[in-house]
């Protein structure tokens, strides 16, 4: 599970996080590894051993952590690549690149691309794989083939792809996502779990009518899960499978109740591919 939400809505320590994730049924945690994470950038040497050692206690493993790098030269970058390997965390998502406007995409992949090389050299250093999660909206990454370019030639063991079906789902309901998807097969080394509608709602600055998509349970989404577990089985997907539960306005108890319900949904789909 993704450590992310249970920060946020229950202020919960790594200790307390762990406890829930257990409880719930979970082998693993996604850990956040940036400002406003269960571990900070600047503590990482020391706080990122100790938080693996807590949730190993609890029965958990902690296989990727998320960040917010995207570059090798930033502050905490190597830092945080050389704990990671130092704990056995093999994945590390990176963070995001906005889409600066109409006119500059293709300066911005390049760009990008440039960026790119630094954070490869890292991952072959530290022997981790940094994967590029899809988001939709104004992301450069919203569009798997655009996700496809940037990472052009590199070895996916080392830079992968991070694939969000939701988010997938949101820019390419139809069949939008499972063309990325099978763009991406040979790269995808993560994947994210969560589940969008679209909703009619007032926009507060126009007052004009507009769709939102909001996350919704994982049963009742755009995403057609099944499908989804079925083509990564048939491309031989064993990496790391993160639920984020970016549920909004609800309390603690509510997020542990439909993480809960969800990690069931999609443990029932696995019995069946």
């Amino acid at each position: 599970m993704f450590s992310k939400m249970l920060k946020d809505v229950g202020n919960l320590s790594v200790s307390e996080s762990g406890d829930r994730i257990a409880e719930m049924g979970f082998d693993g945690v996604d850990l956040t590894v940036r400002p406003r994470g269960h571990v900070l950038p600047e503590n990482v040497t020391e706080a990122l051993p100790k938080a693996v050692e807590i949730l190993e206690s609890k029965g958990l493993i902690v296989p990727m952590i998320t960040t917010s790098i995207t570059d090798s030269k930033e502050r905490y970058a190597e830092e945080i690549f050389k704990a990671a390997s130092q704990c056995g965390v093999k994945f590390l998502k990176l963070g995001y690149w906005m889409y600066e406007g109409f006119g500059k995409l293709k300066w911005q992949i390049d760009k990008v691309r440039s960026q790119l090389e630094g954070i490869f050299e890292l991952c072959a250093k530290y022997d981790v794989t940094a994967g590029i999660h899809i988001h939709s909206g104004d992301y450069l990454s919203a569009n798997p083939a655009i996700l496809w370019m940037l990472l052009g030639d590199y070895d996916p063991n080392k830079l992968g792809a991070y694939i969000d079906p939701g988010h997938m789902a949101v820019e390419g309901g139809l069949s939008g996502w499972k063309i990325g998807m099978d763009l991406l097969q040979e790269k995808i080394r993560m994947v994210a779990v969560k589940d969008f509608g679209w909703f009619r709602e007032i926009d507060d600055k126009t007052s004009q009518k507009t769709w939102v998509p909001r996350i919704v349970p994982l049963s009742e989404g755009l995403v057609p899960w099944q499908e989804v577990f079925g083509y990564l089985k048939k491309i031989g997907f064993d990496g790391p499978i993160s639920i984020h539960s970016e549920y909004e306005n609800v309390d603690i108890g509510t997020l542990i109740s439909q993480t809960k319900k969800d990690l069931d949904y999609i443990r029932r789909i696995l019995d069946k591919i």
